[in-house]
């Protein structure tokens, strides 16, 4: 029987703006990118082993053989954890001045004891910056519960 690695090792997003996320990430937030073809993708090293693809859309689209026309990314967060709520308002400052969008103001969350806020790219990708007591996340990476 074969099987898959328990491992995502790129997580792609159709980005309708690239010129938008690279001011964003790289010039807003400081992020170096790792691979950045102007009009094509921007790729950011985000943990050991996983990178962040920011991708023009049309060419999303035309990479997977579907109709022409811009693609979007919806129902989705990315999370950024942080060791406390100063740190989520400090992240949520910072990435309103890059450019991003406040949905949802640092506050205590409904589950677990979060303390969270969410933020929105210029792409429309959500971000949700969190601390949350109850995980930890090892130097390796390894997150933890409980």
């Amino acid at each position: 029987m074969s099987h898959m690695d328990q491992q995502v090792h790129f997580v792609t997003l159709a980005t309708a703006d690239l010129d938008g996320a690279r001011r964003f990430y790289a010039d807003g937030l400081g992020w170096t990118p790792a691979l950045d073809v102007p009009g094509e993708i921007l790729f950011f090293q985000v943990a050991p082993g996983q990178m962040l693809g920011l991708f023009d859309a049309v060419k999303f689209n035309e990479d997977l053989g579907a109709p022409a026309g811009p693609a979007s990314v919806s129902g989705v967060t990315l999370a950024h954890n942080v060791a406390g709520p100063d740190e989520v308002r400090a992240v949520v400052e910072a990435m309103t001045d890059a450019g991003g969008t406040v949905l949802k103001a640092p506050q205590p969350g409904a589950f677990g004891g979060v303390f969270h806020a969410h933020v929105q790219d210029p792409n429309g990708v959500i971000w949700e910056i969190a601390h949350n007591p109850g995980w930890t996340v090892d130097a390796d990476g390894t997150v933890r519960f409980g």
